[in-house]
């Protein structure tokens, strides 16, 4: 194939490929709002928590005289970018739901961007209460420094934290990319919408899953595989699930579960101080003080008959 020919070839692809948008494409008003990317919202992400905890988690030593100046010049730089991904992000929903022009996607993304902006301290005195918890919960950890920057439990709910208040201020699309981000890092699965309370500690992490109106309390331990998820999603009169309506159980405060736990349900709750242990199956509530386990099973030992010689 002559190269003339190829790039005649390519081009016909190009067109294909352009004209099957229907899912990425806004809507066709022909005003082509564009979004930053997820490589972009990924950046923001990372410089926000090293801005949270300076020194853990960049790529150089900061020198304690230099961590404020180093902090505020991040925070400019944070702010700015994050606006801008914001206004698109909105613009964006806009042109998809086909609203009218109401001109405000640039008013309420400064509103989220300064929301999340003036709620960093109040995140970082949070994680505070994470990082002991996690520092207190595992007989392995050595230190403080390495809960903060080995632990998968830590980093996402970091990351959920700060995605979290952007959920609370209607923010499209970048929350969702943040909390899809540390779980393909971590296994971790936290929709941006659930509810967490101070002193969180997911143990090894790999397989947790926590839906979007989970409301979780104070100083709950969560271990590997646990799911806080949904029963069957109810429908509207053409079959669509209903959006917006509770699905995912409450946990109180002082709860522990353990691995391979699963609750289900918008009415569930698990009461104060209660255990559950791992593989139970819970679509009911139980009440404050509560141990759950599944019945022992019974080990069948064989043992090796040795031949005599």
């Amino acid at each position: 194939m002559s190269k003339s020919h190829e790039s005649e070839n390519l081009s016909a692809i190009a067109e294909k490929l352009c004209q099957c948008n229907k899912c990425t494409a806004t809507t066709g008003s022909g005003k082509g709002f564009g979004l930053a990317g997820r490589q972009a919202v990924f950046k923001v992400l990372d410089d926000l928590i090293a801005a949270l905890f300076p020194g853990c988690h960049g790529y150089e030593p900061v020198p304690a005289d230099q961590i404020r100046g180093l902090v505020e010049e991040k925070l400019h730089a944070i702010r700015a970018s994050l606006r801008r991904q914001i206004e698109l992000a909105f613009r964006y929903q806009c042109e998809f739901d086909q609203c009218k022009d109401c001109g405000d996607c640039g008013e309420r993304a400064e509103k989220a961007t300064h929301a999340l902006m003036a709620a960093l301290p109040a995140i970082k005195c949070v994680l505070q209460e994470d990082i002991v918890a996690a520092y207190e919960g595992d007989p392995a950890a050595k230190s403080f420094m390495e809960v903060v920057m080995s632990y998968p439990g830590v980093m996402t709910i970091m990351t959920h934290r700060l995605a979290h208040v952007l959920y609370k201020e209607s923010v499209p699309l970048i929350p969702r990319i943040m909390s899809e981000h540390a779980h393909s890092q971590t296994g971790i699965d936290i929709h941006p919408g659930a509810q967490i309370g101070p002193g969180f500690f997911i143990d090894h992490g790999t397989g947790v899953v926590i839906g979007e109106t989970c409301v979780i309390g104070r100083r709950v331990k969560l271990y590997q595989g646990v799911t806080l998820g949904a029963l069957s999603f109810p429908k509207d009169e053409h079959g669509n699930p209903i959006k917006g309506i509770k699905r995912h159980p409450n946990v109180e405060d002082d709860v522990t579960i353990y691995a391979g736990a699963t609750i289900l349900g918008g009415t569930t709750t698990i009461g104060a101080g209660s255990d559950i242990g791992g593989n139970v199956w819970l679509t009911q509530s139980v009440p404050p003080g509560s141990k759950v386990y599944n019945q022992q099973p019974q080990p069948l030992i064989r043992e090796r008959k040795v031949r005599k010689e």
